[in-house]
């Protein structure tokens, strides 16, 4: 019975914030304290609660210290009439002890942990890692992941324990000295006042030097992301650290970085140590703030014992508080420091959003047509440079061209990764710019070269195509892009096997052939009307890729394709061959007629080695 209301209780208490409610996906301001408020907004019953309950804790902690000062009073008038005159008393204050602390505590710690730190931990990391997933890929290119992961890790932890703090420590200790004060100033007022102006004293000393253990935690905040960064960056290249045999270089690079962070955390320990000095100094401090003028009043007959021993007491438990409070105060400030590190990530406004009530996007035919589109990543050169193109539905066009040409521009503003500087895109007559994102990738299958795939089962990374697909659609998908036959042969460390084998970070326990052909049988299985092929084969030998090609013209059918290649031999049978350099389109039409025409395109095939682009054709 104790157990079922037990778990309800603390059930319903959970209950009182959803971590994971579906809030608008807007970048928090890059101060610490207005993102802290943000957090604590759902939690405004939960935080009333602890409020109340703490300062119940804090009244029946002094309540036991003042009673067992009446007790040594009782006890002063001799043992002969004790029990017969205070047994009553007695026995009720211990029936109260024993049930009503333990529920008060218990309700306290219920909250506290169950209400604050079950909900807020995982409501700080949901939201800022939903914020980084709407930030663009070019967002993610320009950081390691390794830190970013850190700062929305060490982000929640912050957040959490920040919250914990000002209601477990701060709240309960200014009840606790509020109610010592209330005590002490009914005894006698000049026990109240020097207690009064030692915690004023305090309260001065912990705000002057916790923003220094703030800073300093901020600066060592710092440099263990970027060591994380730096370590994970190794782990995730390590086939490119074991190939050009840098094992030493990367630990020179990692062992900079721990210098800086060992430099860092010497000074915050430094600081700490000199901290428990000045601690011992104000603690002694507030002990004779207390002891002195009790036992003067004492003497003078104005207090009893009971009450001196009382004041005395409390004064003590207040002297371990000073320490708590104070590690508190500095770890508050640490955390303060922490969020302003991790908000640089995660208060980076988006710069590709939806715009409100954004419809999603209708592909009835597949046509394409881009008008002016001018992309210089705001250089003011480079990139694109007034691009017009028009792709009719169904038509399957080759986008050829030296590297830099803006081939990789073109479909990373057609797939919206960024937003172009000048012109539009439109997919059957509807600007791009003004539909939603997902509905518009959702509508584009791509297959790249650089097959990268989750670190999840096969069947995780093929349904990723689409995830309502029958297990029968599934492994046809497979079968037609090759793969089928190898999947079933796959094992990982820990015996799980065929679709449910695990494939290693970014796939690396696959061959390079072998990720590519999964991708395929991923796009496959999307069924996109729109379909994207950025040098789709070309980590595949001859034999492979010669039957595959005729699946990937089976997938071309129905469907408006790009083919992006190198190896021209893969694109000579579209419909039509477009030819880039310099951000903008030069030749454009079928495979003969641009050879006909004895230009750019003709040059790079008659240059082409092994099927490929010589060095001289690319300049």
């Amino acid at each position: 019975m104790l157990k079922r209301l037990n778990d309800r209780l603390y059930a319903w208490i959970e209950a009182r914030v959803d971590p994971f409610a579906d809030v608008p996906r807007t970048p928090p301001k890059k101060s610490a304290m207005a993102f802290l408020m943000e957090h604590l907004r759902p939690f405004r019953t939960i935080l009333i609660l602890a409020a109340l309950v703490g300062t119940v804790v804090a009244a029946l902690e002094l309540g036991l210290i003042w009673y067992a000062g009446r007790i040594v009073d009782l006890m002063a008038a001799g043992p002969e009439t004790f029990w017969a005159d205070h047994g009553g008393e007695l026995v009720l204050a211990g029936v109260l002890l024993l049930l009503l602390r333990p529920i008060a505590v218990g309700l306290n710690g219920a909250i506290l942990f169950s209400g604050i730190s079950t909900n807020m931990l995982p409501q700080s990391r949901w939201r800022s890692h939903r914020l980084l997933l709407a930030q663009p890929v070019g967002f993610f290119q320009s950081d390691f992941a390794g830190r970013l992961a850190n700062r929305v890790m060490n982000t929640g932890v912050a957040v959490e324990d920040t919250s914990f703090i000002l209601f477990e420590g701060f709240w309960q200790a200014i009840a606790f000295a509020a109610v010592t004060l209330i005590l002490l100033a009914g005894l006698d007022w000049r026990l109240a006042l020097p207690l009064a102006l030692w915690i004023a004293a305090f309260v001065w000393f912990a705000l002057w030097l916790a923003p220094r253990a703030g800073k300093l935690g901020e600066k060592f905040s710092h440099s263990n992301s970027m060591v994380t960064g730096r370590v994970v960056d190794a782990y995730t290249n390590i086939e490119t650290v074991k190939l050009f045999a840098h094992a030493e270089r990367e630990e020179a690079f990692a062992r900079s970085g721990m210098v800086r962070m060992r430099l860092r955390f010497g000074a915050l320990m430094r600081l700490f140590g000199e901290m428990q000095g000045a601690l011992a100094a104000f603690n002694s401090a507030a002990l004779l703030a207390v002891v002195a003028p009790a036992l003067w009043l004492w003497s003078a007959g104005t207090i009893t014992i009971g009450e001196v021993a009382a004041a005395v007491a409390m004064a003590l438990r207040l002297n371990t508080m000073t320490v708590f409070i104070m590690w508190m105060t500095v770890r508050l400030f640490e955390h303060i420091g922490t969020m302003r590190e991790g908000l640089e990530s995660i208060a980076v406004p988006l710069t590709v959003t939806d715009k409100p009530g954004a419809p999603a996007l209708k592909v009835d035919k597949g046509s394409i047509r881009i008008r002016g589109l001018t992309h210089h990543y705001g250089r003011g050169w480079g990139g694109l440079d007034g691009i017009d193109l028009d792709i009719a539905p169904g038509e399957r066009v080759g986008l050829v061209g030296p590297s830099g040409a803006g081939k990789s521009s073109l479909v990373n503003l057609l797939l919206r990764f960024r937003d172009a500087e000048a012109g539009r895109i439109e997919i059957d007559g509807q600007d791009i710019a003004t539909v939603r994102q997902s509905s518009l990738r959702q509508a584009i299958g791509m297959v790249t070269q650089d097959s990268s795939l989750l670190h999840r089962s096969v069947r995780a990374n093929l349904l990723y195509g689409r995830p309502d697909a029958t297990e029968a659609e599934m492994i046809a998908a497979a079968e037609k892009a090759e793969a089928l036959d190898f999947i079933r042969t796959l094992e990982d460390p820990k015996g799980r096997t065929g679709f449910d084998a695990h494939v290693g970070e970014r796939g690396v326990k696959l061959s390079g052939g072998q990720r590519q052909r999964i991708a395929l049988a991923r796009v496959i299985l999307k069924d996109a009307p729109i379909l994207i092929l950025d040098e789709a084969t070309s980590a595949l030998d001859s034999e492979v890729e010669a039957a595959i090609q005729e699946t990937l013209y089976e997938m071309m059918e129905g469907k408006t394709v790009i083919a992006i290649a190198h190896r021209l031999s893969t694109i000579a049978h579209m419909d039509r061959i477009v030819v880039m350099r310099a951000g903008r389109i030069i030749e454009d039409g079928p495979h003969d007629a641009l050879l006909a025409e004895d230009g750019l395109y003709a040059r790079l095939w008659r240059r082409q080695s092994g099927g490929f682009l010589a060095k001289e054709a690319a300049e």
